[in-house]
């Protein structure tokens, strides 16, 4: 078992402490917070160990979940990566790009595992629309938010859009050429809602729309390629697939078939890829200690961390908003 430890203990590290701490993989040690009042009544509710002191913490574990505020991310997973210690840092990385391409070097240097928490990844919806994914030409993504106080920090880019940013790397493997922002500060002093729109060089253009102050929750993206529209909805935990073929020479009383403004007749039809209902956060624990135990590469490693950071950055620089 892989002896791991919980750095920070607020709403999602009690999350992390509570999976890690039945999942067989893994022998939870203990956790360090800074509060040291709510932290011992946490451990004396739930049989966890305390430890007042980080250094003492790492020397007893071979693994660390940091799930620190962001602004302390770099600082702890470098003196963890100097006990060597494997680590799955929450998202954002870092605060900054240059920290976070730091953290990639100093781990490759160690030979350490070091993964993101870009829990969406793990999402059955993504999961099972990714077999489909196949040179998408245009993407549509919408994460929007009810209001909620915690997180209200740091912009919305890397409070919500950084999850779609990271995805959308995986969905479209191709240099970004540009990239065009706008948003607006409503009720917090960083932009509470923002748009951006991403081109690429194979010539898929993406917009992402993200929104903390919103009626509704939703988390969707759309996606048109060559014959299919691919709908994911993450919030649903659910995929649609729209395809369009030849249409046959005698169909079916209830086929769906179009006939283009060419005279070509097509026939649509929809699958809908079977979802596996899972806790997104225990795929990412067992997907960090396969790699751990050697058994595969991590499915979002720091340098996809990074890289999600980098463009998150680079939309966050283009933004034009009032506050």
């Amino acid at each position: 078992m892989i002896r791991v430890g919980v750095i920070g203990a607020g709403h999602l590290g009690k999350i992390h402490l509570k999976l890690l701490a039945e999942n067989p993989k893994f022998d939870l040690v203990g956790f360090f917070d800074l509060n040291i009042e709510t932290s011992e009544a946490l451990a004396a509710d739930n049989g966890y160990r305390f430890y007042h002191s980080l250094d003492e913490l790492i020397k007893e574990i071979d693994a660390a979940c940091i799930v620190t505020p962001t602004p302390f991310h770099f600082e702890v997973a470098q003196q963890a990566i100097e006990h060597g210690v494997h680590l799955l840092v929450e998202k954002p990385i870092t605060t900054s790009v240059k920290e976070a391409y730091q953290l990639v070097k100093d781990a490759a240097e160690k030979n350490l595992v070091g993964v993101v928490g870009h829990v969406e990844r793990f999402n059955p919806a993504y999961s099972a629309a990714e077999s489909s994914i196949k040179d998408p030409k245009f993407i549509e993504i919408h994460r929007l938010a009810e209001f909620n106080p915690r997180g209200n920090d740091v912009s919305v880019v890397l409070d919500l859009m950084i999850h779609d940013i990271d995805i959308l790397l995986q969905m479209v493997q191709s240099e970004i050429v540009s990239i065009d922002a706008n948003g607006a500060a409503v009720v917090s002093s960083s932009p509470d809602i923002a748009s951006a729109r991403i081109a690429f060089k194979n010539g898929c253009v993406a917009n992402l729309t993200a929104s903390r102050i919103s009626l509704k929750n939703m988390r969707r993206t759309r996606l048109f390629q060559k014959d299919a529209y691919i709908t994911i909805d993450f919030l649903a935990k659910k995929t649609e697939v729209v395809r369009i073929k030849e249409a046959p020479t005698h169909p079916e009383p209830f086929d769906m078939i179009l006939q283009t403004a060419e005279g070509e007749k097509k026939q649509i039809y929809f699958e809908s890829p079977e979802t596996i209902e899972v806790n997104a956060i225990n795929e990412e624990h067992n997907d960090f200690a396969q790699a751990i135990e050697g058994k595969k590469q991590p499915n979002v490693s720091f340098y996809h961390g990074a890289k999600a950071l980098e463009v998150a950055q680079a939309i966050i620089d283009k933004l034009d908003f009032r506050s």
